[in-house]
């Protein structure tokens, strides 16, 4: 077993983020790392294989048998980071979907509760809704779909929560409150929306970020109207979110996105349920049931609702089925979800390089891009060796 306070890693094959190295030594100290450099003195552990940055996932609603709407509690949490631990996630959003109030105070407490006692791998809370359009509410429950409201702002004025990430439908949010939100230091992305492609490049003039799962449950290009998809293919400054799964989006549709946008505006997502790192076939989700059938999930109601992902396969996934050369791939799981969130709210980022005075974060991989080890801060969360 690695030691929790190993301060040498020697690595056969490491990616820093921007270039790859062999038979590198990386010092860490007080979960920083202090040097990176061929060095032939005493190592504390060899790490075969390839070494990356950790991987970054903005959307996560479960794992490890927890659905995070279900039971907002720190216990939760710490299941959740957990179980995306063994698949080399090192920092996450938990990600609360369209739900009452009290379920949103009740997240916001318990995200407010792992800060605090510094879960490592929790850095803020992303609220997919409940602002968003009907007819684009893909799997949420219309019941909680409403008007942004002053319970809704008790929550996002939350200082004490770390970077929060809010999905909303600008046709239902007024240019005002977008711009309050950006104010407020809060990432505003684009999702389940209905709106013309003038209404969002709208609200991303008022500052909103991104696009939340591209191509999923939003308006699409048409002839004579561009729509969501079109504002979130044609904005080279907005980046957007891709589940690279093989059910949300076809892999023509990827390729797509990926040749449109520049690099960096294409960064990858679980949209992660429950199922993720268990057998878990079937679960309740609001007054429906979700069942798993070879990877997909589907709502008793048809939708499909979220992901049975995890970050490796989504890297696997864009190499194998995407043609995404390696190095990119790890960013997308990596530095380019960290430069979407860029906000004075996180004030000590997560590490998305593997360089001089950066959190050491990184995973360790197989040939198949399966986890062997995964490192926050240091310390080795989960391990296979």
């Amino acid at each position: 077993m690695i030691s929790k306070n190993c301060k040498r890693v020697r690595a056969n094959r490491l990616f820093d983020g921007k270039q790859y190295h062999h038979d590198i030594v990386m010092t860490i100290q007080n979960g920083v790392i202090s040097s990176l450099q061929k060095d032939s003195a005493h190592c504390d552990v060899f790490v075969d294989g390839l070494v990356a940055p950790g991987f970054v996932d903005l959307q996560v609603n479960g794992g490890g048998s927890v659905l995070f709407n279900s039971n907002p509690t720190l216990h939760s949490l710490q299941k959740i980071v957990s179980t995306h631990s063994m698949f080399g996630t090192t920092a996450m959003l938990p990600t609360i979907i369209t739900d009452d109030i009290q379920v949103m105070r009740m997240a916001a407490d318990a995200i407010s509760a792992a800060i605090k006692q510094k879960t490592l791998g929790i850095i803020g809370i992303h609220f997919e809704g409940p602002h968003i359009s009907i007819a684009k509410k893909g799997a949420h429950s219309e019941a909680f779909i409403r008007p942004l409201s002053k319970a809704e702002w008790t929550v996002f004025e939350r200082q004490d929560i770390g970077q929060i990430l809010v999905t909303l439908a600008p046709e239902l949010v007024p240019i005002e409150d977008i711009q309050r939100l950006v104010s407020l230091g809060i990432i505003v992305s684009i999702g389940h929306s209905n709106a013309t492609y003038d209404c969002a490049n709208n609200a991303i003039n008022a500052g909103a970020r991104g696009f939340t799962h591209l191509f999923n449950a939003m308006s699409p290009v048409s002839a004579r109207e561009a729509g969501v998809t079109g504002c979130a293919l044609l904005n080279d400054n907005a980046q957007c979110g891709l589940i690279v799964d093989g059910h949300h989006v076809s892999v023509a549709s990827c390729k797509l996105a990926i040749k449109a946008k520049p690099q960096g505006g294409i960064f990858l997502v679980t949209d992660a349920m429950p199922p993720v790192g268990t057998q878990l076939h079937e679960f309740d989700f609001f007054d429906r049931k979700v069942t798993c059938n070879n990877g997909k999930l589907t709502s008793s109601t048809g939708e499909l609702a979220g992901s049975n992902l995890n970050m490796a396969t989504a890297v696997k996934n864009s190499i194998a089925l995407l043609n995404v050369m390696e190095d990119e791939a790890l960013r997308m799981a990596s530095l380019y979800p960290l430069k979407f969130l860029t906000s004075a709210r996180l004030p000590i980022l997560p590490s998305a390089l593997l360089a001089p005075d950066q959190k050491a974060n990184f995973v360790q991989l197989n040939e198949d891009y399966s986890v062997r080890s995964t490192w926050i801060n240091g310390q080795c969360v989960f391990n296979i060796n």
